[in-house]
């Protein structure tokens, strides 16, 4: 059940056993309480609150409840039975999880809690399966008592039920879970006869000499053990939430991730939309000290989990507010890229994730661990606790963001993008597998760098499935290399009721399964863009040598390269050899355009004045008008509409203080009436509006 007693929920991890100490507990509800803070989440770990079977130790955790409630804070309890009890590895040591290669997972020291039972890996329950009933029936014993324990809490405001939603690549090999897995496989192909076919093994007798594959490569059977490990993860997360709900059947449930789904959907089940569906309220991780801290980084945390989140209200659930030592993510990158957290930076941060349209904000450290490798991490308080300038500027932005003034801004929502970006979990899953002992990894490149080629040139992209395309009227598809015959079928239909679709090289260049089509484009999609594949390239490693132009204007390509045959398209840019790399075609009421290469992938890696220009010049291609024109390009701009008004927000990333003027092409006639933020409101300099540095400048429509 979705709670609405919070204005706009704001606050941080608070308690993870090992940290804070129990002295300073009383006096940190206070200060956050004075401070602004209305939400505390805390790491309720199997392996420290069960210390024996059935013998629960719940005082330190009934004590973080009561303080909660003492102060009017509300609780957030993060299940982590991935934190798994000692004696649970001794009496449950033959459902260990394990690696393609037999190794057993360890019980280590968790490096965010410097407490024991962790395994480095977030899926079953840690270095134990869930998929051995007596280790699910174990950990639903403790679930159940847990909800059992604190549903009638005043404090209580819901439960996470997945810690950042991913598992270890190399997991889960245990008899278990294969037995799981060849009752999916059943399930799917029905007959051993029937897998034969797909899988090209031809000697199986019974369902029993199924063994998953040990090492990856580009084949079906690769391809099935990528999708029943997110969907074996994923019915885990059901059934936590279905045993929480057993006991207390009105909770809200949240769950967060790490903004994954482009890098690690494949490799670590890093599935944002699966995860959002699951839950009331999803959130995510993002932490600028181990992703980097350039604007479109921070943008795209929160744009996929926007999108994944299909309209639920999302949390930045994991921010950064103090510094990372040390470890191998900040080594070698400047001081400025998120290694040392300013004041000025959380401002940005948190502002920049609500004006991509999160509804609440929580710091992954109220104040630093003591102990084990993330010493001194991420708090924004100091190490004993006091008040430093990082809290004073989350606390200011805490208290406005609470401040009945500001109810209206959080009920409006940003408006959709003008363009979506296409993500086919297939594709990914087949390019991870096709790349996977290589060094190239062009599919990431190609997906951020169009997201990042239409942002930095003022347009809003929106990452969108292939279930939801009608949604929009244009798609960019960054990587398009394998499309099954329905997903071809559905995309040609989109196109032919009038969508715009943009590819780049090779559009379901591998069809069901993996297999290569005779003819290219396959499927029936030289028809939808008019052409017959010439010649084709596959040669990522000097891709960047692929150089084209579009509409008369040098672009860079990398990755791939496919010149084409027009039949019936109309040539619109050539390679420099004179082959043709740009067509553009007419498909029923639709438009097509098709580019011989990766131009994505190529401003990722270098983001050239060119490839931008490039991006500028497809997006007019559309036809299609910016939602708002700013003429500075240094300032980014979100337009959020609702019942109770517009607002737009104009966030300056630089370090130094912007102007731009702004026109809204469906402002409808609306004009500024008030500034909400910062406070006291700057009034515009002639017919400009000023952006400090650092800092966003909210704006009211009436």
């Amino acid at each position: 059940m979705l709670r609405t007693d919070l204005q706009l929920p704001f606050g941080a991890v608070y308690f993870r056993k090992s940290n804070p100490p129990p002295q300073d507990w009383a006096r940190d509800y206070k200060v956050a309480a004075e401070d602004g803070m209305n939400i505390f989440r805390h790491w309720f770990m199997w392996g420290s609150i069960e210390r024996a079977p059935g013998k629960y130790d719940w005082s330190d955790y009934d004590r973080q409840l009561d303080l909660a409630a003492e102060h009017g804070i509300k609780t957030i309890i993060a299940e982590l039975i991935h934190a798994v009890p000692d004696w649970a590895y001794r009496k449950f040591a033959h459902a260990r999880q394990l690696r393609s290669n037999g190794q057993p997972l360890p019980s280590v020291i968790g490096v965010s809690s410097a407490t024991g039972g962790f395994a480095n890996n977030q899926g079953g329950a840690g270095a134990l399966t869930l998929n051995c009933p007596e280790v699910r029936e174990a950990a639903g014993a403790f679930l159940t008592e847990l909800a059992i324990r604190y549903k009638d809490h005043p404090a209580l405001y819901g439960y996470d039920v997945s810690n950042e939603c991913n598992y270890h690549q190399d997991v889960d090999f245990s008899a278990f879970t294969k037995a799981v897995f060849r009752d999916w496989l059943r399930e799917k192909y029905g007959s051993l006869d029937a897998l034969a076919k797909v899988w090209h093994r031809y000697s199986y007798a019974e369902w029993d000499d199924i063994e998953p594959p040990a090492h990856l490569g580009p084949y079906p059977e690769c391809l099935d053990w990528l999708q029943f490990r997110r969907d074996d993860f994923y019915r885990q997360v059901q059934w936590r939430i279905d045993t929480i709900r057993a006991a207390h059947p009105d909770v809200m449930i949240c769950a967060h991730g790490i903004s994954g789904t482009i890098p690690n959907m494949a490799s670590n089940g890093c599935d944002d939309w699966t995860a959002a569906s699951k839950v009331e309220v999803y959130g995510f991780t993002w932490v600028q000290a181990r992703k980097g801290a350039e604007p479109w980084k921070n943008w795209y945390g929160v744009d996929i989990v926007r999108a994944a989140s299909r309209g639920k209200p999302f949390w930045h659930a994991e921010r950064q507010g103090g510094p990372l030592w040390l470890q191998p993510q900040v080594i070698g990158r400047d001081k400025a890229d998120g290694r040392v957290a300013t004041p000025e930076d959380i401002r940005l941060w948190s502002m920049t994730s609500l004006a991509g349209g999160a509804r609440g904000v929580m710091n992954l450290r109220w104040r630093p661990l003591l102990d084990g490798a993330l010493f001194g991490a991420f708090g924004a308080y100091g190490m004993d606790g006091s008040r430093t300038p990082r809290s004073d500027m989350q606390s200011a932005i805490a208290k406005w963001g609470n401040d009945p003034a500001q109810a209206d801004l959080w009920k409006a929502k940003p408006v959709r993008g003008e363009i979506g970006i296409l993500i086919v979990r297939e594709t990914q899953d087949f390019d991870y597998l096709l790349m996977f002992d290589r060094a190239e990894k062009p599919y990431p490149a190609a997906m951020w760098g169009a997201y990042r080629g239409f942002l930095d040139n003022g347009v809003q992209p929106d990452w969108t499935l292939i279930d939801h395309i009608d949604e929009y009227a244009v798609i960019y598809f960054p990587y398009p290399i394998l499309l099954t015959a329905a997903q071809a079928g559905k995309l040609a239909s989109w196109v032919e009721q009038g969508g715009t679709l943009i590819a780049e090289a090779c559009p379901g260049y591998f069809g069901d399964h993996g297999h290569v089509g005779p003819l290219q484009p396959n499927n029936g999609l030289d028809r939808v863009f008019g052409v017959r594949e010439d010649e084709v390239e596959f040669m990522p490693d000097i891709g960047d040598r692929y150089g084209f132009s579009f509409d008369g204007r040098p672009v860079h390509g990398a990755g791939l390269l496919q010149s084409y045959t027009p039949a019936g398209g109309q040539p619109l840019g050539a390679f420099a050899d004179g082959r043709t790399a740009v067509v553009e075609n007419s498909f029923g009421r639709g438009r097509t355009l098709l580019i011989g290469s990766n131009p994505s992938a190529a401003y990722y890696t270098h983001s050239s004045d060119e490839n931008r220009r490039f991006f500028r010049d497809v997006f007019t291609w559309t036809g299609r008008k910016r939602h708002v024109a700013l003429t500075n390009a240094e300032v980014f701009a979100r337009l959020h509409t609702g019942e109770t008004g517009a607002f737009l927000w104009l966030v300056n990333p630089t370090r130094q203080t912007q102007r731009t003027r702004v026109t809204l092409e469906r402002d409808g006639g609306k004009r500024p009436s008030a500034s909400l933020w910062p406070s006291p409101a700057q009034a515009p300099v002639g017919e400009e509006f000023e952006i400090g540095a650092q800092d966003v400048r909210i704006i009211a429509f009436a």
